[in-house]
């Protein structure tokens, strides 16, 4: 309880006076907002801010906390329920349980604040047909590229170019697009990414970014390149991530098969 006091005041913890106003924050291309709730409680879950056996506060006093309704925060709570990472007690309260993999919205989003968690969203800044893109395959070009800031949290915390086969998206504008692309692609444009391979490295802010970011055209940062593949092993995305390393990580957890943590 003394730890999320603290988090109320915003001075620690998952939900700080930052990520509380950003979760609230009305948008016609996010998230529900008790999904929010529910992937902001996951990533803090995931990165051990809540650890595994703890009591969250009652359910009143968190609602109070995040600016919702009980009615909202339940149906997020309920959503972490059936994923196993919250067990209900009669009498007593909600109590956190750690699992290694998880079905969440952004469970294929790897950066983190600095500080564990930080619930993703994303600005367009661009969504156009462009020719010279990367090799999908032998015979297809990606040519369709959209671009965009992401944060944590509402934090600027790097900036992607994301690149696709056009004749899979058809006519689209940036006004068509949602804060989860995978989402998008899986419930909007008939097919989702199953599996993905990160290149982690260093790289150079490029010249488009937005002056949100806080790093200069050329600065080093952190860098991402990715290739994202169907069911049938189709790539279906190619994209590359430039992040703020004072910001954000790259994280991977991993288990080893038979252990039990």
């Amino acid at each position: 309880m003394q730890r999320f006091h603290a988090c109320l005041t915003g001075e620690s913890l998952c939900i700080n006076a930052v990520s509380i106003l950003w979760i609230a924050m009305p948008d016609s291309a996010a998230l529900p907002l008790y999904l929010r709730t529910a992937e902001a409680l996951i990533r803090d879950i995931a990165a051990g801010r809540l650890r595994d056996g703890e009591r969250l506060p009652p359910e009143r006093v968190m609602a109070k906390a995040l600016g919702q309704s009980v009615g909202t925060l339940r149906k997020a709570l309920a959503d972490l329920e059936r994923k196993g990472l919250l067990e209900r007690r009669e009498g007593s309260g909600n109590y956190v349980r750690h699992r290694a993999e998880v079905d969440s919205v952004y469970a294929m989003f790897r950066l983190e604040l600095i500080g564990g968690g930080g619930l993703p969203t994303a600005e367009v800044l661009s969504a156009e047909r462009q020719h010279g893109g990367p090799e999908l395959s032998e015979t297809r070009h990606a040519d369709f590229r959209i671009r965009r800031l992401r944060l944590l949290g509402g934090q600027p915390a790097a900036v992607e170019e994301i690149w696709l086969d056009s004749a899979r998206v058809g006519p689209l504008s940036a006004a068509d697009l949602t804060e989860s692309l995978y989402r998008f692609y899986e419930r909007r444009l008939g097919f989702a990414v199953v599996r993905a391979e990160d290149q982690v490295g260093v790289g150079a802010m490029p010249d488009w970014a937005p002056a949100q970011i806080g790093l200069a055209a050329g600065n080093p940062c952190g860098l991402v390149d990715r290739t994202a593949r169907d069911a049938n092993n189709t790539i279906v995305e190619i994209s590359r991530t430039w992040f703020d390393a004072t910001v954000a990580r790259h994280v991977t957890r991993m288990k080893y098969p038979g252990i039990s943590l």
